[in-house]
């Protein structure tokens, strides 16, 4: 029994002294000046995350990157099939965050996906709550439920266009079921545009 416990905390030990693994950039046939743009980009997101490990946060930069190549390659195989294109993104979609996993918290999770998606998700969350301040703790979470499923789409889109499609189309749900809730959501607008410019 001892002599299995201590393989087990030699094995252990070992294990935490291997150097970690690298991430590999997948940039096989894809053109020298696309490969750093979006490495650029990629590498922004990461910046926000404050990583001290210089290792960790090349690797969550090459993840995002990668992530970045196979949304390109799959929405332009199927530029004429949405069918299929809609199949594959979906068969790939929880690839990201299971990557990232390995490297970053829940929350730090969150921040890529935001960075993703030019942070729509917390404006319009933020623009929300200030547009109607009575907005009881049921209706938030539900808007933020809301937002986070946009968010889930527009990590998927193509462009910058096909990103801001998707928040816009799920603000056209909150609204609507705002409004059903009995909030007038003009009325609510007309004074917290007033509110804003008294700020």
């Amino acid at each position: 029994m001892k002599k299995r416990v201590l393989y087990t905390a030699i094995l252990s030990l070992f294990t935490l002294t291997l150097p970690a693994q690298t991430v590999a950039l997948n940039t096989d046939g894809l053109d020298a000046d696309y490969v750093e743009n979006i490495k650029g980009r990629s590498q922004k997101i990461v910046n926000g995350l404050n990583l001290n490990d210089a290792q960790k946060a090349e690797n969550v930069r090459n993840i995002i990157a990668n992530r970045y190549f196979l949304l390109n390659q799959i929405h332009e195989a199927n530029k004429d099939n949405a069918t299929q294109r809609d199949a594959e993104l979906y068969k790939h979609h929880f690839e990201l965050a299971s990557a990232l996993a390995a490297y970053l918290n829940e929350e730090q999770i969150d921040a890529v996906k935001d960075g993703m998606t030019f942070g729509r998700l917390k404006r319009d969350y933020n623009a929300t709550l200030d547009m109607i301040p009575s907005l009881t703790d049921e209706e938030k979470a539900q808007v933020l439920i809301w937002l986070k499923e946009a968010r889930e789409f527009a990590m998927d889109a193509a462009d910058s266009k096909g990103k801001h499609f998707w928040f816009d189309k799920y603000r056209g749900r909150t609204n609507n079921w705002l409004a059903a809730r009995g909030y007038d959501l003009k009325k609510e607008r007309d004074e917290w545009m007033k509110r804003t410019q008294k700020k």
